[in-house]
Formats: structure tokens, C-alpha cells, sequence
């Protein structure tokens, strides 16, 4: 089985033979401007499905000509933790009848709406999942549970895009406000992104960029193209199909880490930085973080139409076959609701 791998140190990567070598460099005490290589380590090419780097990485073109042979994604972070970019394999499944079918819907008003609308009501209902756990657990979170159920009866009267965003807008200001009773030892205040300004926005901001980046990864695994959207606006320089498909997921794999993490104490506030109006997870509360978000992609559910257990990453791959039916006019597309 493939694995993604985590690049958290600055380093070389190199082809080595038909194989990967990764040399980490440590900055001397002496001098921050010179950096000694530490043990190397060979990654068997056959193994790796994708890379995340969240230090200065020093690669040539010949490695990434492999990496694209390979099939092998390389998503890239800056020292904020804001996803920056990914180089991508050459896209092997590009459709002609895909790209114009998603075109036709963009710019077709009433159906681009009808795709949108079903993103949001995929999201609202595992919102309201997500409350629900924890209502049942003492939380006392049966108000605001209502209020957003309230607000989600809305979404399909919403006459254009634009207005469903400020339904959107309004159920997801009720979500993170249950975000204060859900947790038991933090405070989300306002939702702050850049920079974030406190904990549980510093996870928020960060596992958000790490479930867009494995939605780019399902897209550019169908004939879709990332960049022809529905409900974000289309924009030069991103892939807003990704934020799209993103919105079903956030909850379903960010904010149940989030909860995790934090009520089990395995994140606490020494695994953060702050400086000035910031606060980022620092290299320790990173890779805690990253470790248990793998683990919930991994993590897998008895699927109800495939009658097999898939993982939570193929799950996301499974909802753009279904858009791209949607599409092609083979079969309505029903947006991912969590039925436990």
C-alpha cells in the first residue's frame, strides 16, 4: 500500500537509481546560515503516493521528472503553515467531454446552483453530525443543533450562488461558535485565518489546507479539472473545485481530529508558537496533528453502496465519481452524508 510521507526538516531530496533519497540538513548553532546533512534515508519510489513539505526542500527537475513518472504529488507549505502549491503528475485521465460538460454547468446558473447547494447541504448535515456525537455526550449543544438545522432548510431556496454562500456563511458562524462548548480546555473566539490568532484556529487553519490539498489529490485521480468550480468562484492561480469538494469533508476529518486532539490533552498550548498576532503549531504539535490526521484518512467505514470497507482518503476520491457522473449525465450527484 502506497503512504504519504511528511517532510517537517529542511532537506535534499534526490533520485537515486530507481529509488528516493532524502538527506535532512541541520542548521548549526553557530552560524544559522550553514547547515550540516544529517542521516540519510532511502524511500522505496513503489511506496509513495504523495509527499507534504513543511521545510525548505532543495530538489532538481530531474527528480521531479521521476516524481511525475511515478505518479507522486508533492504539496507544499510555508512557515505559517499555509498551503502554497503542489506540483502534480501530468494529467493521464484529461477529458475533452469532461472539461466542456463541466464548463456547460458553470456556466449554466441554475445547474451551477443546484451543484452548489448540494455542497452545502453535505456539509451542514455532517455539521450537524459532528453536534450531535457530542450532544449525546453532555454538551448541551441542542440549540444551536437546531438553529443550524433551521438555516440548512434554506439552502435549496436560495435563488443564486451568492446568496447560498451567506446561508453557508451563517450555519458555519453557528458551528464554531458550538466549537467553545464542544472543547473543554480552549477557546475558539473568532474565526482568524491569516495569520490565526489563537489555538484552535491555528488547527482549524492548518488541517483545512491539509483536506484541500487530498481533495486536489482525488481530483487529479478522475477526469475532472480542478480548476472549473461551482460554488467557490473560479480564480487564476488556485483549484477551486478543491475548496468545493473540501466543504463535505472539513468536518467529517478536520474538526473531529480537532476535538480529538485537544479533549484527549494530546495537543496542548506548549505544542504552540506566538508571536506577535500569531499562534502556529510548532515541529512537536505538527507532527502530532499530522500523525492523527493520517490516521483518520486511513481509518476506514462499511460503505453502504459498495458493500466493503473504504478509507476515509477513498471516500473523497469516490465523491468526484460521483460529480463526474453527475456531469455526464449518468447519475444525480448526492453529496457524502455520515450515516453513523
Amino acid at each position: 500500500m502506497k503512504k504519504t510521507y511528511y517532510l517537517f526538516n529542511p532537506g535534499i531530496l534526490e533520485r537515486k537509481d530507481n529509488t528516493l533519497k532524502f538527506t535532512p540538513l541541520i542548521q548549526n548553532e553557530a552560524d544559522e546560515n550553514s547547515y550540516t546533512e544529517g542521516d540519510t534515508r532511502y524511500i522505496p519510489v513503489e511506496n509513495v503516493s504523495e509527499f507534504y513539505v513543511f521545510g525548505s526542500l532543495r530538489a532538481n527537475s530531474s527528480l521531479y521528472n521521476f516524481l511525475g513518472q511515478s505518479d507522486i504529488a508533492v504539496h507544499f507549505f510555508d512557515y505559517y503553515e499555509n498551503y502554497t502549491g503542489s506540483f502534480m503528475p501530468r494529467d493521464f485521465l484529461l477529458s475533452g467531454r469532461m472539461l466542456l460538460a463541466q464548463t456547460e454547468y458553470y456556466r449554466n446558473d441554475k445547474a451551477r446552483l443546484v451543484i452548489a447547494q448540494k455542497f452545502i447541504d453535505g456539509a451542514s448535515f455532517n455539521m450537524i453530525k459532528n453536534l450531535q456525537y457530542y450532544n449525546r455526550r453532555g454538551k448541551d449543544l441542542e440549540v444551536l443543533i437546531d438553529m443550524i438545522r433551521g438555516l440548512a432548510g434554506q439552502i435549496y431556496d436560495t435563488k443564486n450562488v451568492k446568496q447560498l454562500m451567506g446561508v453557508e456563511g451563517n450555519i458555519r458562524q453557528l458551528y464554531y461558535e458550538a466549537f467553545n462548548l464542544v472543547l473543554n480546555d480552549f477557546q475558539m473566539g473568532a474565526r482568524t485565518k491569516q495569520p490565526p490568532r489563537n489555538e484552535v484556529n491555528a488547527l482549524i487553519s492548518f488541517g483545512n489546507m491539509m483536506c484541500y490539498s487530498q481533495c486536489l489529490r482525488a481530483i487529479h485521480q478522475t477526469q475532472l479539472n480542478p480548476t472549473i468550480s461551482y460554488l467557490h468562484s473560479p480564480g487564476e492561480r488556485r483549484y477551486s473545485l478543491s475548496l468545493d469538494i473540501s466543504e463535505i469533508f472539513k468536518p467529517v476529518i478536520v474538526d473531529r481530529v480537532i476535538f480529538k486532539v485537544l479533549n484527549k490533552k494530546m495537543i496542548q498550548e506548549r505544542h504552540f508558537d506566538r508571536s506577535l498576532n500569531k499562534c502556529l503549531l510548532n515541529e512537536t504539535g505538527k507532527k502530532i496533528f499530522v500523525k492523527e490526521i493520517e490516521e483518520r484518512l486511513n481509518e476506514t467505514i462499511s460503505h453502504r453502496s459498495l458493500k466493503r470497507n473504504v478509507s476515509y482518503r477513498y471516500l473523497i476520491r469516490l465523491e468526484c465519481y460521483k460529480l463526474s457522473k453527475h456531469l455526464l449525465g449518468i447519475e444525480e450527484y448526492k453529496p457524502f452524508k455520515m450515516y453513523w
